[in-house]
Parts: structure tokens; sequence; C-alpha cells
């Protein structure tokens, strides 16, 4: 709870970026900081800013960003402007959307499928501090190894590709299948089969092929609800999986929309999804996105293991 009201009820003193510490009579300021992306310029500024305002620390956060603790409330403003200043505002962790978290991605990681980074700044930018009833967290993973740990986050979506195998060309080296760590790929007579219900469209079999005989259908977006960690863990549901990001933004919106209708404080998202009937919510979240856009899953097991 923030314990700063009595400086305004407007204003900084008021932001979810602003946490009481347990000694009230200081705060810890959250950094608003879109994939945990910081450049060399901007961690010398927040350097710089916690020194002066804060007790020269900086905490940094399990959500990608940074805190600067022991800040003085009669501080806040001239630090909301020097951090404004910075490229590095305030961030957020009332009942709102709070820091998107998000993996390197195309960026730099070879098993990537998407560019996770690019999503989550615009994902930050339609949705983050959008009040809400209770907080919300997003985390984007551009593989189904999901280093930013999407399956626990109340919104996650995971990058994926489902292979497309040309039996007649194959070699049957094996090459692939050395490197499925789900063992959807074995040799068999001399000819790699796949097994699609086990299959968890990551993709990677299609960059390992020396002869480029395995193609990749088009990217696309699994979506998963109602993960959480802290002292309530929960696996999220998987939700539905779309081609592009389009159609993500279209279900992130239905999903927001669920949330600003029919949510209330005081209980986990994903208790608050299976209170209420998963169908019933995923009717309303996906009753404005094209079914053509969906991408069919064959891993049935994998489907069900999330329910």
């Amino acid at each position: 709870m923030n314990a700063f009201r009595e400086y305004g009820e407007s204003g900084v003193h008021v932001m979810g970026g602003v946490i009481t510490q347990k000694n009230a009579d200081y705060c810890t300021v959250r950094i608003r900081l879109p994939a945990g992306v910081v450049t060399v310029d901007q961690m010398r500024g927040l350097a710089r800013i916690a020194k002066f305002y804060g007790d020269g620390t900086l905490h940094v956060t399990a959500r990608q960003t940074f805190e600067i603790p022991n800040v003085k409330p009669d501080t806040l403003e001239k630090i909301n402007t020097a951090l404004e200043k910075n490229g590095t505002p305030i961030g957020a962790e009332f009942t709102e959307v709070v820091n998107v978290t998000a993996c390197p991605g195309t960026l730099r990681c070879k098993y990537a499928n998407i560019d996770s980074v690019g999503l989550a700044k615009k994902i930050d930018a339609k949705y983050f501090r959008k009040e809400l009833s209770i907080r919300v967290r997003i985390a984007i993973s551009s593989c189904p190894n999901s280093c930013v740990a999407s399956w626990e986050s109340d919104i996650g979506i995971i990058g994926i590709q489902k292979p497309i195998r040309n039996p007649t060309l194959c070699s049957g080296c094996g090459t692939c299948v050395a490197y499925c760590k789900e063992h959807a790929l074995m040799v068999r007579q001399g000819e790699v089969k796949l097994d699609h219900s086990v299959c968890n469209t990551c993709g990677n079999c299609i960059e390992t092929c020396h002869y480029h005989v395995i193609q990749g259908e088009p990217l696309g977006y699994q979506i998963m609800v109602g993960g959480s960690h802290g002292r309530t863990p929960h696996v999220g549901r998987y939700l539905v999986s779309v081609v592009s990001e389009e159609a993500l933004l279209i279900v992130m919106d239905g999903i927001l929309e669920w949330i600003r209708r029919y949510a209330r404080s005081g209980s986990r998202f994903r208790a608050q999804i299976e209170e209420e009937g998963f169908d019933e919510f995923k009717t309303f979240v996906l009753r404005k996105t094209d079914p053509s856009t969906f991408v069919a899953i064959e891993n049935k097991r994998f489907i069900s293991d999330t329910e």
C-alpha cells in the first residue's frame, strides 16, 4: 500500500511504482523497463539518480527492471523528473499492467522464433499501467524454452513454429532426432517420423536439418493465461495460438477487457478464471478474433496438461 497520499491524491506520490518500505519514512521507486533493455547511458543515469536520491544502490527485480531503494517521499517529484529525462520512467506495481518481460528473442538467441523484445515494447506502449482490478504480469518467450517463465505469468506469450517435413526428400540421417528434446522424432526403416501428439512446435528441428528438407509453417504466438508464482503458484492454461501479432493483440484486448469487466480485487487471475468457467472466459476473449488466424495444435497431451 502506498503511504504517501498525504502529499496529494494525484501525481507521482500515488503511482504504482512508488512502493512504501517497512520503514515508512522511505519508499522504493520501481522503474519502467520493457523487456529489461537499458542502454549504457541510461545505466549511468540510473546510477547517478540512485546515488543522489537514494542510498547509492540499485536492486535488480525478478521482472527485468530496477528499483531505487530508500528514497525520501519529499523528493519524489524531482526524482520523477530526473527519471523521465533519463528515459527510464517510474514503473507500476498496483492493480495495473506492470513491467512487460521478454527473452532476447531473434536479436540474439539461436532458438528464437519471434522478436520478443520488439513485441514487448509494442505491448508496453499499448497496455502498460492500464488500470484494472488486479495486477497483470505479461511475459514473452520467443520459443517453448520459456526462459522468462511465460507459463507462470498472468498472460504468457510463446513463439512457436510447426515443422513441415517432406518424407520423399529425407535421407534419414537422424540429425534432427538427436536435437529433439521432446523425442517427437524417430528413425523408422530409414525414414524420420514426426509424432505430432508429442511435438511442442519449438521449431528446432527446422534449423538442424543439414539438407533443409524440414520447412516451417508461418510463425505462431501461443497464449497462456492464469499462470502465477509466489504463495499460490500455478502453471498457466493454454488459451489459443494465433498466426500474427495483429491477431495476438486482438486476443490481448479480449483478455484485458474481461479483467476490466469481471475481475475483482483480492483474488488471483487464475482463480477467477476457474470460478467463472474457463470455457465462458475463452468464448468472451476470442469473440472478436478471426478463427482463420488460429493455429491448430495436435499435441493434445500438452493442452490437457495445462488444464
